[in-house]
């Protein structure tokens, strides 16, 4: 292996109303696939920052951070990638449903645990189920675990 190793940073939210989580269906590689809404981290941004925008162009929803689900840590050997996931939990509000969404983006889905675990074939990482097994099973950190950024 030459060159400087980076795996790539990402940001997920776990959003859940009502016993319903928010997925996307986006389309990925030729196949359509179920991911909470996610992305990646761009130069000069918080993870916070991050997740909120990922959000928001994904699902036009506002959405407001509340803990972090967990730190994960995903390799992907189709392409040779290695992700860090914040997943993130909160809630969302100011739904604006006539914006357009994220190129890729098809639809989305309040999907409960059991109708998650159904479609677990079409989830776009073992990420999708993990995160919302553990955000269920109370892994709810505070976000000042996470240290600020410094100039």
């Amino acid at each position: 292996m030459s060159g400087i190793w980076r795996p790539s940073v990402t940001v997920a939210a776990v959003i859940e109303r009502e016993g319903r989580f928010l997925l996307v269906e986006e389309e990925v590689h030729g196949r359509r696939v179920l991911n909470q809404p996610a992305g990646h981290l761009d130069p000069g941004e918080s993870l916070l920052e991050a997740v909120v925008r990922e959000v928001w162009e994904e699902t036009a929803h506002r959405f407001a951070p509340a803990g972090l689900v967990g730190v994960y840590r995903w390799i992907y050997d189709k392409e040779e990638a290695t992700f860090l996931r914040f997943c993130f939990f909160g809630g969302v509000s100011g739904h604006e449903p006539a914006r357009a969404l994220d190129t890729g983006i098809v639809a989305l889905h309040w999907l409960t645990r059991e109708e998650l675990q159904a479609r677990r074939a079409e989830h776009r990482s073992p990420l999708v189920a993990r995160c919302v097994e553990d955000y269920l099973a109370g892994r709810h950190f505070p976000l000042d675990v996470l240290s600020k950024d410094f100039a």
